[in-house]
């Protein structure tokens, strides 16, 4: 769609973006998505403490959920807030102006569509490990014609997200995406969870990097690589424990987003 929607001719995208079930399902996929940080928080602090089964990535955010006694019907309900907000994100895409924002909106539609086909997966009893899968996935990549250069470009996209995040947080842009204001004490939550966000995606485009400089794709291991790699340097344990710590801070704004949130 080009230039501005005219606001007395719906459209299409705007029927699905308005409606009550996909407005709701939205909250709840940034709700959820509060669940699933603190969580991975709590992995992170794992990992900071030397523990070597912490798999600290959103696949072992959803296995702890798997794990409890009604993890089946929780993930069931990670997945349809998930699709949902995907729904949402995608109409966001369709009825944008700008081609920045479409570009933005559906690329965070497809990451939320990815975390809802997680769940799903982990209900029906698959699913790898996350380091597995990014190391599959690196190798697949490798295996391709100009493979080597499509994945050092994917590690730049990935640390340049991650500088968008540190950006956003630090200039507090992300208040554009609240219709209402949760408080001070939140906003900086927000602040401090973004910025951790930033520097956690700058490690894992970084294994990407590295993963193509030594033509070696088990250097590519996601999150909870990225995470082991950095508890490895010197002061490293304080490192991965204050980002987990801002993975909570994110988690907590997010229930905040859920209610205030621009949708």
């Amino acid at each position: 769609m080009t230039g501005t929607t005219d606001p007395s001719r719906p459209t299409a995208a705007d029927a699905v973006a308005d409606h009550p079930a996909v407005e709701a399902g939205a909250r709840a996929g940034y709700a959820v998505n509060g669940v699933l940080h603190l969580l991975l928080a709590l992995l992170g602090l794992q990992v900071a403490l030397g523990h070597p089964a912490a798999e600290a990535d959103t696949s072992g955010a959803m296995r702890l959920v798997a794990d409890s006694p009604v993890g089946g019907v929780v993930l069931m309900a990670i997945g349809a807030a998930f699709i949902l907000l995907a729904v949402w994100q995608g109409a966001e895409a369709a009825r944008a102006d700008r081609a920045a924002d479409r570009a933005m909106a559906a690329a965070k539609a497809l990451v939320y569509l990815a975390l809802a086909w997680g769940a799903v997966s982990l209900l029906l009893g698959g699913g790898s490990s996350g380091p597995a899968r990014a190391k599959d996935a690196t190798a697949t990549m490798m295996s391709l014609p100009f493979g080597q250069a499509l994945v050092g470009a994917c590690g730049l996209i990935v640390i340049g997200v991650g500088a968008f995040h540190i950006h956003r947080g630090w200039t507090e842009s992300f208040r554009d995406h609240l219709e209402t204001s949760p408080g001070q004490l939140l906003i900086t939550l927000g602040r401090i969870g973004y910025v951790a966000k930033g520097i956690a995606l700058m490690a894992v485009g970084g294994g990407l990097v590295i993963a193509t400089a030594l033509h070696d794709p088990s250097r590519s291991r996601g999150l909870d690589g990225a995470l082991s790699d950095l508890v490895a340097l010197p002061f490293g344990q304080v490192l991965v424990a204050l980002i987990s710590l801002g993975f909570a801070s994110y988690g907590v704004y997010s229930f905040a987003r859920a209610r205030h949130a621009r949708v």
